[in-house]
């Protein structure tokens, strides 16, 4: 798969895999995404149980995979165009990698990837989403910096004693 030329797609929150009409909305998401440009979806094993109980009419350019070993996922994270997610660690690597994130969250434990990184939640706002994905499609995309993580600030405050 070229760089840049798919979205990568998580789900595995209970708020986005345990209702049905929620899921079901996202996996339309999702399949509107995919008419543009391909989205890779690893699937993981709970929302793997729920899409089997909605079924799905998705199309051929989305594309389920099974779950992936870290390192290979991560390689697909830094060559993808943009990220939609529900996890939050997501959320940090790809701003470090500078690649565009959709947070499909209405809140997150990483404030600094949206304030300073490359992050933005869109809550349940599907249609702001696809806004979104536009603005990154035609390269508007804020570029992010990468925000000082915890373990980084303990570090630079122990120095500054």
């Amino acid at each position: 798969m070229d760089e840049g030329g798919y979205t990568l797609l998580t789900l595995h929150r209970p708020s986005n895999v345990d209702n049905e009409v929620r899921l079901d909305e996202l996996v339309g998401l999702a399949s509107r995404i995919a008419d543009r440009m391909p989205v890779i979806f690893p699937v993981h094993p709970r929302t793997l149980e729920r899409l089997a109980k909605i079924g799905t009419n998705a199309p051929k350019s989305l594309i389920f995979l099974e779950p992936l070993p870290y390192i290979a996922f991560v390689g697909l994270m830094a060559r993808a165009k943009l990220v939609l997610t529900d996890s939050g660690g997501i959320q940090e690597e790809t701003t470090a990698l500078h690649v565009p994130c959709l947070t499909l969250r209405m809140n997150t434990e990483r404030p600094s990837t949206v304030e300073l990184g490359t992050n933005e939640l869109v809550g349940e706002d599907l249609v702001l989403a696809e806004r979104l994905v536009d603005r990154i499609e035609r390269g508007e995309w804020k570029k992010g910096v990468i925000p000082v993580m915890g373990w980084l600030r303990v570090r630079a405050c122990r120095r500054c004693d």
